[in-house]
């Protein structure tokens, strides 16, 4: 592991139009994955637009990775369902604070970035990356691959060290 960059805070905040893999619904959670790092929601039961707003911490370091989401519908009996999954680089994030260190901005409100849709990202839409009270978020929609439907919200927050990101 290298340089330790800080922390990252990752709200899962909802889910859409996730497939149904029980009999007329789903029992939803979310495994995140960042190296050898891994996270889970809590289940919610009987939903196909799951609200978790549940908060899940990585430690952040280089060579920056990519976030992993998989979503799976919780069985009682046998394994569990999949139901999707996609992945957020990071890069364009830690791009973002260094951007903010170079232009020696700490405070306030500002757009630092914006990242779109491509066939290298499972974004929905356009996502921007601002400085807000001094840290460094996204909020993304990321749309869940290998199956009919589904899409995820995440809300990311770069919590730096102390220097921030060099470079």
């Amino acid at each position: 592991m290298g340089e330790l960059l800080g922390l990252l805070k990752v709200v899962v905040v909802q889910g859409k139009r996730l497939v149904i893999r029980d009999f007329k619904s789903s029992d939803p959670y979310v495994i995140a994955k960042l190296g050898d790092q891994v996270a889970k929601t809590k289940v919610i039961n009987s939903c196909l637009n799951p609200v978790w707003n549940e908060e899940l911490t990585f430690s952040l370091s280089e060579p920056v990775g990519v976030l992993n989401l998989e979503v799976f519908d919780k069985d009682r009996f046998k394994a569990d369902d999949k139901m999707g999954h996609a992945y957020l680089n990071l890069q364009p994030l830690v791009s973002a604070a260094r951007l903010r260190h170079a232009l020696r901005v700490s405070s306030g409100e500002m757009t630092l970035r914006k990242v779109v849709p491509d066939t290298d990202n499972c974004l929905v839409r356009e996502s921007s990356i601002s400085l807000i009270n001094g840290e460094v978020v996204q909020s993304v929609w990321l749309r869940l691959c290998a199956v009919e439907s589904g899409e995820i919200e995440l809300k990311v927050r770069l919590i730096e060290t102390r220097d921030g990101p060099s470079r």
